[in-house]
């Protein structure tokens, strides 16, 4: 039976034990950890079984409990919504993170999810600070424990994405940290903090991101032994900045140099955010103390990679075996800092990802670009039927924006607008299925499809119309590496994983 991600919402609660019972009945972790690793398909767990170590993901499997088939309910399958559904509980159509960006229909301006112009950078003078929770709606599970202690719990969220550590932390966590491209440093806003945490700052100042890429970046298995990944320099794959094919040894310094966001598509983007993460442990004393405290960890570098070469390159397998072991380390410390058995680790994803187009086209299987001119060819149909311009503010999250205001003001039917639209898109190459927001009771999609739509559409933030390519089709942005946001199992098959504090070995599908 599909189990969907609210699971990790009720079974958190309910192990935490979150009551008006008295506090003497109840027995609590220490710690809750969760991980979120970022682009993460199911399959990850047993394609790379046999290279895994015994510390990492092979102990969440041998020892934890595993939802075998957790399914995202909701479209698109995104970061920042997944992360929101994740600690929220609910979906878009309630918690109101609609994607990473969405276009604001009163001004016409695309709105980012955690952008906030009313708070400043703290811990460097960029803007990559500016960033807070204000518009997400719904409370999350770090929020209930807040609340549920008189905030004597500590929260603290953390990844290389504002938007990753933010939306786990929720709305009055004790801090948030992201990376800062410019600085290679973490940084947080004046949302939580007027100053950055001293240990944050000794972090920071210990040039962590220098001594990762010292040694570069080679395989850390012989190059014969990546049987799981198609063979090095294919075709689909992406570059790292300052190569010129997609081939192991990397020289990550120069890449480094010519672009610091290189650092995301690396596996030292993992192993930094696990270092800082050891270092939030020790610098909050988290887990030490009488209540239970709560870390959100986004490993953010498997989603960057995954974008750049796609799920069957050599060097996305590497990056899932160096996360092995970086998780194996600090599994290894928490059991010496808060005492193996004491804390409660969950690690799930917030979407999956698509195979490459070039890769399944080489394999014989269904594929191909849509999206060509989508936007042009809709405006075209719509120029044409209602004899004006401008009735369309954007195309993004497989939606689109209408201009409300114009086609009201012209006195234009908009029922009739959205339905040309759904009949223009049914026309174009790769397009499956286009509906009407706000009509999917009586459109003719497979139910699991349809409901999907309907809580992944919030009416304040998302487009009037929605639309999903065929099975294996891939925007036209997409020619290199992969991407994701769509309904089937590829986007939305994710790990759920429990280990730890009172949870019994075993798992269900």
């Amino acid at each position: 039976m599909k189990k969907t991600i609210f699971s990790i919402f009720i079974i958190t609660v309910t192990i935490f034990g979150i009551s008006a019972a008295p506090k003497k009945t109840i027995e609590r972790p220490k710690l809750v950890v969760g991980i979120v690793v970022d682009q993460m398909r199911w399959d990850y767990l047993y394609r790379y079984y046999d290279k895994y170590e015994k510390g990492g993901f092979k102990r969440l499997l041998k020892t934890g409990f595993s939802c075998e088939n957790t399914m995202l309910n909701y479209i698109p399958s995104v970061t920042a919504i997944g992360h929101s559904t994740i600690f929220t509980g609910t979906v878009p159509a309630i918690h109101g993170i609609a994607g990473n960006n969405w276009i604001d229909t009163d001004t016409g301006k695309s709105i980012y999810c955690t952008d906030d112009s009313t708070v400043n950078t703290v811990g460097s003078t960029s803007t990559a600070g500016k960033m807070s929770p204000r518009r997400l709606l719904a409370t999350t599970i770090t929020d209930e424990l807040r609340l549920a202690t008189n905030f004597q719990s500590k929260v603290i969220g953390i990844s290389l994405k504002d938007r990753a550590s933010i939306l786990p932390a929720g709305h009055n966590p004790t801090g948030a940290f992201w990376l800062d491209d410019a600085t290679g440093k973490f940084i947080t806003s004046t949302y939580y903090m007027e100053n950055l945490p001293e240990w944050v700052t000794r972090f920071n100042d210990s040039k962590p991101v220098d001594k990762l890429l010292a040694n570069g970046w080679n395989p850390i298995l012989p190059i014969t032994e990546y049987d799981n990944s198609t063979a090095d320099d294919s075709p689909w794959e992406g570059l790292l900045s300052g190569s010129t094919k997609p081939v192991s040894p990397y020289d990550v310094k120069k890449a480094y140099e010519l672009n610091h966001g290189s650092l995301r598509q690396m596996p030292f983007g993992n192993s930094l955010t696990l270092q800082f993460a050891q270092a939030a442990v020790d610098g909050y004393k988290l887990g030490q103390k009488s209540s239970t405290d709560f870390l959100t960890i986004n490993c953010a570098s498997t989603d960057y990679a995954g974008h750049l070469f796609g799920p069957n390159a050599i060097e996305v397998e590497d990056v899932y075996l160096r996360l092995d072991r970086d998780l194996a380390t600090f599994f290894a410390y928490l059991d010496k800092v808060v005492g193996k058995g004491k804390y409660l680790v969950f690690l799930t994803a917030d979407h999956g990802a698509a195979h490459a187009e070039g890769f399944m086209e080489a394999h014989k299987m269904p594929t191909g670009f849509f999206g060509m001119n989508l936007q042009q060819n809709i405006e075209n149909v719509l120029n044409k039927q209602f004899n004006t311009t401008n009735l369309i503010l954007g195309i993004d999250n497989y939606q689109v924006f209408f201009n409300k205001h114009r086609i009201d003001s012209l006195r234009l039917d908009f029922s009739a607008i959205k339905a040309e639209t759904v009949k223009t898109l049914l026309t174009q190459p790769g397009i499956q299925y286009a509906a009407d927001q706000d009509n999917l009771p009586d459109t003719a999609v497979p139910m699991v499809i349809r409901e999907m739509m309907v809580n992944g559409y919030n009416r304040l933030r998302s487009g009037s119309v929605v639309f999903l390519p065929l099975p294996g089709w891939l925007p036209d942005y997409s020619k290199k590496g992969t991407t994701h946001s769509v309904w089937n199992p590829y986007d939305t098959h994710i790990p759920l994983l429990f280990m730890g504090w009172n949870i019994p070995h075993g798992s269900t599908g």
